[in-house]
């Protein structure tokens, strides 16, 4: 496949829907199937790490369900609302996750890879190119085009995007129902000032990440243990 030149800049874009540019481009050059991957949940404290692709031909790029762009844009009623619609449109679509555990043994950058090897291989079809939000390409597929601001650019990857926010976004609901104290039906495992207290008040969960976080889980029950120790307790 040809080398490309950089995708188009994202400003400006914020709020329209992702347009089909690079999908029609790569249609025209010979892809009879293009893949849009894009992941969701890697700035999260608690649960997976969970990556989304879809599928389409160059006949799905017509029709589009309107509405489209980066789910990130999205509130999420309207995600929600994207979800069936899209799923409904493109070729196939899949979900790959990478659990807090396998964060923490692997590290972010080879969870990424294992959570989009496990949503690539649940496909029944071998895209001939994987558009990738981002400059790094985590698919190791030969087809892979790399643009950074795919996910408000590329309608297959705000798509990708939509699904595995809304299929994230349930499993943390659903958590919430296992865990109950640290608000999860309400920031999905991000470390909100609620999600924060709950740690240091109750300890962490098998779905807390322990060895990466913008602010490691681990410092916060340590220093929450040092506030509440009696004065002078450090000393003995």
């Amino acid at each position: 496949m040809p080398e490309r030149p950089p995708g188009p800049s994202v400003r400006h874009r914020t709020n329209r829907d992702a347009g089909v540019g690079m999908e029609t481009r790569l249609v025209a050059e010979g892809c009879r199937t293009v893949a849009g991957i894009d992941e969701v949940g890697r700035g999260a404290w608690a649960g997976p790490l969970t990556v989304g692709v879809t599928v389409v031909t160059g006949e799905c790029l017509a029709g589009f369900p309107p509405g489209v762009r980066d789910s990130k844009l999205l509130s999420p009623s309207q995600r929600l609302r994207l979800f069936a619609p899209i799923a409904g449109h493109v070729l196939r679509h899949a979900i790959g996750h990478a659990s807090a555990a396998e964060c923490d043994a692997f590290g972010m950058a080879e969870a990424q890879r294992l959570a989009a090897a496990r949503a690539l291989e649940a496909l029944d079809v071998v895209p001939d190119a994987i558009i990738v939000d981002g400059s790094r390409d985590f698919t190791g597929s030969p087809g892979a085009v790399c643009i950074v601001g795919a996910d408000r650019l590329c309608v297959v990857v705000a798509a990708a995007s939509i699904l595995a926010k809304v299929t994230r976004d349930r499993l943390m609901i659903a958590a919430a129902g296992t865990h109950p104290g640290y608000g999860f039906e309400r920031n999905k495992g991000y470390a909100s000032l609620e999600h924060r207290l709950a740690v240091a008040r109750l300890g962490t969960t098998p779905i807390h990440r322990l060895t990466w976080s913008v602010a490691p889980v681990g410092r916060v029950v340590e220093a929450a243990a040092v506030a509440s120790a009696p004065f002078g307790a450090d000393r003995l």
